[in-house]
Formats: structure tokens, C-alpha cells, sequence
């Protein structure tokens, strides 16, 4: 695409936004389809009825989003959103497209003609759709959303309503569109003073402030929220590393070891001077013995003992675990006296959203040191994508 086919289409929307009749015929075609083949659930539309200029911030798992979002909002607003530029590049797809409310912006850079082209949709007293994720992820939690959003938000002074999509990830396989469940939910407007110039610390302080009502709105709806908290069974070299990986990757760890004493002395010591000594123990892992490890809030269980003592690990933890959190394992081996797969083993035996395997050629040491590739497996996507996430915060390969 060329520049200057690239500057026609935001002058369009700067000038014409949303054409009228092209989006009228759409909804009244997509509405009901919506609702009937994908049982859409819109709650919370009552937030979307904001006089003039409106900053609609949503997470992104699907191309459908624009349009679904678009069905919450009154009849009488219609919606402009960023699209990448790649989808322009067919010339009768930019067209429609453009007529719809989409304007290109090239992901991964910080693209100004798209910026001012939002500002002046705003200044129309218009309505722009941001995804401050930044591309789709259609897996696992939220991701992390970029300042673009805090920074429209301050130079325009126009409200920001957060808003939350789940299922439309699982709507489309290939060429087929299936008849998935899709929620959304519209949270209450929040406003910002407005500001000319914003600093980058200012515009990402406000998005820090944006973001946390959009996952508010995501978990309300269903959707897989963050870890946050982990707990690891068995306080060997290996046990240990990870669970000093899991903190710094963000997530508060509970460490659990055979003994109260044993406890008592790492806590103390912040390091575990048997199994992996000069490594410090980060403030966010609390040491106890595992019989006192309190498992009810847990989003992620690593289980890190040999695969002879999973009968007796296994059965201490299995009904104390909640359904939705996830399973690490780390054992090497069968386990008697069936020869079980450890990941077969723990399936069958505690009740979890997934289990996982973590492994490699390196050795605990070099994990926890950065200098050492592991791999991640499981059967679970949402899963391996939140496990991968945390891992890549710590600085695993």
C-alpha cells in the first residue's frame, strides 16, 4: 500500500466517519444474527450512553470484536476503530472497511497519522474503539496493553468506557463460522483531565488506571483471569527454582517444604542453603510446611516432589485444590504401581483446569539463572499461553 493510498483512507474518516447508510444496513443485518447464532449476552449497555465523544477501550480475541462492541453502542453512535494495515491492502476490503468506521494503523510503531485521526473523530463528538492490547490475544488471560490508550484519553477529554469480549476466539475455525457463546460487558465511563502534551509516565499512569476496569469487566464475564497466586509442593533444588521463577514472573508463591524446622530455617535464611544455595528467596515467596499450604485461592499448584512420593503428594493436596486453578509438574518417571504418566496420574486425581509439564536439559541452577532453555507443555491452551507469559517475565528462554 502506498502513502498515499494509506493518508486517503484516514482523510475519509477524519472527514466522513462512519458512512451512515452502509452501518445502518450492517446492524440491522448483524444485530440479530448476533444474537440469535451467538447468543450474545450485552451487559452493562445502559454505561454506553454517553453524550458526544466516547473512547471505547476493549480487549481483542477475534476479528468479530469491532462489530459486537459496535451492537452495545446506541443506534445513533456509531463506532470508528483501528484496524492493521494490513487489511487495507486489498483495495475493495479497505473500501467496505473504511465505510464501516476501520482506519489503519501500522501495529508495533508508533503511528501519528493514526493518533491525530483518532483525536479528530473525537473532536466531531464521535466514538473510537482502541484495543490497548495492542494485536489479538486469543489465548489465556489479557495481555499487557500499550499507553496508546492513556494518551488519547488525556488529549482528548473524552470519557473511556472499558469493555470486556469473551468467546468470539472460539468462533471462527478456518472458513467456518460457528455458533459459539459470546458475552460482553460495558463498564462505567471513566474521565481524565484533559491535557495537551501528556509526558509517556502520565499517559501509561492512566492506562494503568483504564486497564484494571477492563479486566474487572472480563472476569465478570467469565474470562480466565491472571495468576496471581501460586503454590509449589516440594522445596528441593528444583522446587525452589521454580518457585523463584513464579515470583519473579509476578506472582505471589507459597513454598512448601516436609518440615516446620525446615520451613522456619529458609524463611529465615531467604535461600535455600541445602538444595540451591546463594539463590535469594524474592519477598513475594512465603516458606511453611506443605500440610499448612492454603490452597483455596491458588491459581497455579506446582507439584515438584519425586514420582515415587506423588501418591502421598497427590493425595494430601487432591481436594483441596479449586477447580479453576492450574498443575505444574516437574517429576521425571512413572509412577507405580500402574506406571502412570505423572500428567495421567494427577488427571485423573485432582480436579483442575489443566495440567502442565515443565522440562529440559538444564539443570535447576542454570534454569533460575536465566542461561538455560526449558520447555512447557499441556494439553490446555489458556494454560500453556499464562504459564508462557509468566515464564518469559522471568527470563526464561
Amino acid at each position: 500500500m502506498t502513502q498515499e493510498q494509506l493518508e486517503a483512507y484516514h482523510e475519509y474518516t477524519r472527514k466522513h466517519g462512519v458512512n451512515r447508510g452502509l452501518y445502518l444496513f450492517a446492524r440491522i443485518i448483524l444485530q440479530p444474527f448476533f444474537l440469535i447464532y451467538f447468543r450474545l449476552s450485552r451487559q452493562g449497555r445502559k454505561n454506553s450512553h454517553i453524550k458526544g465523544a466516547t473512547i471505547v477501550a476493549a480487549n481483542h480475541r477475534s476479528f468479530l470484536d469491532p462489530f459486537v462492541i459496535g451492537s452495545c453502542l446506541p443506534w445513533g453512535k456509531p463506532m470508528n476503530y483501528v484496524a492493521k494495515v494490513e487489511l487495507f491492502e486489498k483495495r475493495w476490503q479497505g473500501f467496505l472497511l473504511c465505510r464501516v468506521g476501520a482506519f489503519p494503523i501500522r501495529r508495533g510503531e508508533a503511528d501519528e497519522l493514526a493518533i491525530e485521526t483518532a483525536e479528530k473523530v473525537l473532536e466531531r463528538g464521535g466514538s473510537i474503539c482502541i484495543f490497548p492490547e495492542g494485536t489479538r490475544i486469543r489465548k489465556g488471560s489479557l495481555g499487557k496493553p500499550k499507553r496508546g490508550v492513556g494518551r488519547l484519553a488525556l488529549r482528548s477529554g473524552a470519557p473511556v468506557l472499558p469493555v470486556a469480549v469473551t468467546g468470539t476466539e472460539n468462533v471462527r475455525r478456518g472458513l467456518k463460522i460457528r455458533p459459539r457463546k459470546v458475552d460482553i460487558r460495558v463498564g462505567r465511563p471513566m474521565t481524565f483531565p484533559q491535557s495537551e502534551n501528556p509526558s509517556p509516565a502520565l499517559a501509561a499512569s492512566v492506562t494503568d488506571r483504564i486497564w484494571p476496569n477492563v479486566e474487572l469487566q472480563w472476569e465478570d464475564i467469565g474470562g480466565l483471569p491472571p495468576m496471581r497466586r501460586a503454590a509449589v509442593i516440594g522445596a528441593g533444588s528444583w522446587g525452589t527454582a521454580v518457585a523463584v521463577l513464579l515470583a519473579r514472573g509476578g506472582l505471589d508463591v507459597q513454598l512448601g517444604t516436609r518440615t516446620a524446622d525446615q520451613a522456619e530455617e529458609m524463611a529465615l535464611a531467604r535461600e535455600n542453603s541445602k538444595y540451591l544455595p546463594g539463590v535469594r528467596l524474592p519477598d513475594s515467596i512465603e516458606v511453611r510446611a506443605s500440610s499448612q499450604i492454603k490452597l483455596g485461592g491458588v491459581d497455579l499448584l506446582c507439584i515438584a516432589v519425586p514420582s515415587a512420593s506423588y501418591p502421598q503428594a497427590v493425595g494430601a493436596v487432591a481436594d483441596r485444590v479449586g477447580h479453576r486453578a492450574g498443575v505444574l509438574l516437574l517429576a521425571k518417571g512413572l509412577i507405580a504401581p500402574k506406571g502412570q504418566l505423572p500428567s495421567d496420574y494427577v488427571g485423573e486425581r485432582i480436579r483442575s483446569r489443566g495440567v502442565s509439564c515443565l522440562g529440559g536439559p538444564a539443570h535447576a541452577r542454570e534454569a533460575v539463572s536465566g542461561s538455560a532453555a526449558l520447555v512447557l507443555g499441556s494439553g490446555n491452551a489458556d494454560l500453556r499461553a499464562q504459564l508462557g507469559d509468566v515464564f518469559d517475565r522471568a527470563g526464561l528462554v
